[in-house]
Formats: C-alpha cells, structure tokens, sequence
C-alpha cells in the first residue's frame, strides 16, 4: 500500500521547524484551487490584480449605470471617494502583499530556535507541539467561518453602517422616503467589497494571535539561554526580525484609518485633531499587538539575567582574586613577563562578558523596533496634514526647521 501524501497546509513528521503563519486555511486552499498561488505564496501579482477587480469594479460599473459615478447626482459620487478607493487599491493589495512578507521572514527565524540550540534535546517534543498546535489552529476550518460571520454580522451591519457610512448622499446609499436605501452599486459594496476586506484584516488579527500563543507555548519551555550572547538577549534577539514583516499589514491599517478620517474632514466638517485620541490608541494598541508576544520571554531573560550575574560574578572574582595573587602579591614566575601576557587580555575579555549579561534586556526588541512600528502605522495618515496647513506652509516651516 502507499503511504498518502500529507496536504501542504498540515505538518509533517520530524518537519515541525518548517513553520509558516500564513501557509494554511480554507482561504489559502481556495487560492491554490484555483491557481491564485502556489505551494510557496508565489502568483502574489495575479492575486492582487483578482481580488481588487473582484472587490472595486464591479463597484464603478454599477455606478457609472446608475449615473453616480460622477457629477452633482450626489453629494459623493464613485471618483470622488477617496477612502473607498484607498482602502480598495490600496489597503486590500497591502493585506495580500503581506502574506508574502510575513511567510518568507518568519520561517527562518522560527527555525533559529533549533539552529542555536535554544531547545534543549529532552524539550523538543514540547517545541514540535507548539509548532503543530500553532499549526492545527492556522488550518482551522471553523476559525475563518466564524471570522466571516463576524464581518457580516459586526462589521457590515454595525461598524460599516454606523462608523463609516456618511450621512449624506453618497454612490453607495440614498435617501428614500426618510431612510437611507443602498443603491446597486451598494449592495455590491456591502455584501462583497468591505466583507473581503474585513475578512482578510480580521485573519491577520488572528494570525498574530496564533503567533502570540505559539511563542507564549515556546516561552514555557526550559530554555537554553545564554546571558552573555551579544544580542544581550540570551540568543533571543533574532525575534526582532520578524518585525519588519508585520509593517504592510500596520500601512494597511494605517490606509484604513486615513481614508476614514478623510472622508469626515472632506464631507462632514471634521479636522485632524479631532482624531488624535483615535490615532495614539490604534498606533498604541498595533504596536503591541506585533510586539507584546515577545514579552513573555521577559521571566526567563530576566531569571538568565540573574543567574549569569551569580555565576560570572562568580567566576570572575576567583580569576581576579588569581590576578592579583599572581601579578600584584608576587606569585609569577621570575621569567614571565607582565608585557604580552595572555592574562591582561583574558581579564578584560572576562569583564566585557560581564557588561553584556549586565545589559541584559527583559525584551526581544528595542525602542527602535518600537518607533518603526509606530511610524509604519502613521505613516498614511501624514498627507491629511495638508488639511490643517497649506503644501507651502508645510515647505516652509520645514526649512525653517532645518536651517
């Protein structure tokens, strides 16, 4: 009989390092199905092309038939939408993208775990557990069902109607009667173009959780740190480079929240400032999102932390206590030279040791990590400065800055 061949999406035995966050799922099983990737996330292209015509033309057909398009049918005509457009062209290829990013940088850096040691022998079978569990949950049939009714069910019905939709005539939406009836092109939007959206947004939010549980799993195990590694980690510091792979889906949230705050500026007499609490709360709450996980290693660095001061503090005073015995009481051979002595270099080898365990941080990550992520977030939301200053304004007050 021959053995069947385990899907891509499903570990495999003594293969359990090979982790990927995004290489699984009923979506990702729909896209190889019908040719959108491949076994490796490749076609990333086709599928951006697919997804924005699937979710943004249909929408500019329905209106140009319907006469909304453009002009003065309505207060917000198709064009005119710059949040729509943004968070469809923009946002949505930003999510897809990600995917990508996310898959190729956190593989390798997932198998640094066991590349450096870090898993002791008899607490490998708890590492390959977390992995397969982390991985049983990614594949998760009824997790992404749930994320779909919780779209429809919340995310249509309360936040797009109650927190996007503007109160005025709108491509989207008229006034019929004394309610607001959704046009067409509407109920394309509705149905369709915000619930891909918000379904893809909401599976990285659940993908990042399966990652926090992964290393909240790997953070129980007994590891095998080292306090004078130079990353001033305990080996940890290659966490940091899963980072940067987070920062499309943080732009893309970014775009989300710009054009929002767009269309109230433009069509409902807002201004910036009075979006700073929202700003600071959401760049707050994304930053630790991607980097909060790695705060569960913080006991263990912090118990690495104190033995290596025990032990190398330890070590170090008996190799001063023989320096000094040997060089300043006397004890050296007549015929050594203090000159080209290995001793001298060995002691200051011994005290920068010491300075690293003593930088030890409690943290995988440093504040730059931290302003990267933050900057990433804002960084959509910049141009909207132009609503508060004119371009010229901006041209010179930044010269004056500099000069």
């Amino acid at each position: 009989m021959s053995t069947p061949t385990p899907a891509a999406d499903e570990p495999r035995s003594g293969d359990q390092a090979d982790f990927s966050l995004v290489l699984g799922g009923p979506l990702y099983q729909l896209w190889r199905r019908t040719r959108l990737t491949g076994d490796a996330l490749q076609l990333t292209r086709r599928r951006v092309v697919v997804l924005t015509l699937f979710a943004w033309a249909p929408l500019l057909a329905l209106s140009v038939a319907e006469g909304h398009a453009w002009g003065d049918s309505v207060a917000l005509p198709f064009l005119r939408d710059v949040e729509m457009h943004v968070r469809l062209l923009l946002a949505l290829p930003l999510l897809v993208v990600a995917e990508l990013v996310v898959h190729q940088r956190m593989r390798p850096v997932v198998r640094q775990f066991l590349d450096r040691d870090l898993i002791p022998d008899a607490s490998r079978p708890q590492f390959d557990a977390a992995v397969a569990s982390a991985m049983r949950l990614r594949n998760s049939v009824l997790a992404e069902c749930l994320l779909i009714a919780l779209v429809y069910g919340v995310g249509v019905l309360v936040v797009f109607r109650t927190q996007i939709a503007l109160d005025t005539p709108t491509w989207y939406r008229v006034p019929v009667g004394g309610t607001w009836r959704p046009t067409p092109a509407g109920w394309w939007l509705a149905c369709v173009s915000v619930p891909v959206l918000q379904f893809l947004l909401l599976r990285w939010y659940f993908r990042m959780l399966v990652w926090a549980r992964f290393l909240w799993h790997v953070s129980r195990i007994g590891l095998a740190l080292l306090p004078t590694h130079p990353d001033r980690c305990g080996g940890l510091g290659f966490l940091a480079g899963v980072v940067p792979a987070f920062a499309p889906v943080l732009v893309a949230q970014g775009v989300l929240i710009a054009g929002t705050i767009a269309s109230k500026i433009f069509y409902a007499g807002a201004s910036l400032p009075e979006f700073k609490v929202e700003l600071i709360g959401i760049v707050a709450l994304m930053v630790f999102a991607i980097l909060g996980p790695m705060l569960v290693f913080g006991p263990a660095l912090e118990a690495a932390k104190r033995a290596g001061l025990r032990e190398y503090g330890t070590l170090a005073q008996q190799y001063v206590r023989e320096f000094d015995r040997k060089w300043l009481r006397g004890g050296a051979p007549a015929d050594e030279p203090l000159i080209g002595s290995a001793d001298i270099q060995s002691l200051a080898d011994l005290g920068n040791s010491f300075e690293v365990v003593k930088g030890m941080r409690f943290a995988p990550f440093t504040l730059q990590a931290v302003l990267q992520l933050a900057v990433a977030s804002l960084l959509p939301v910049a141009p909207l400065l132009l609503t508060m200053v004119s371009l010229e304004e901006l041209l010179v007050r930044m010269l004056q800055a500099v000069f």
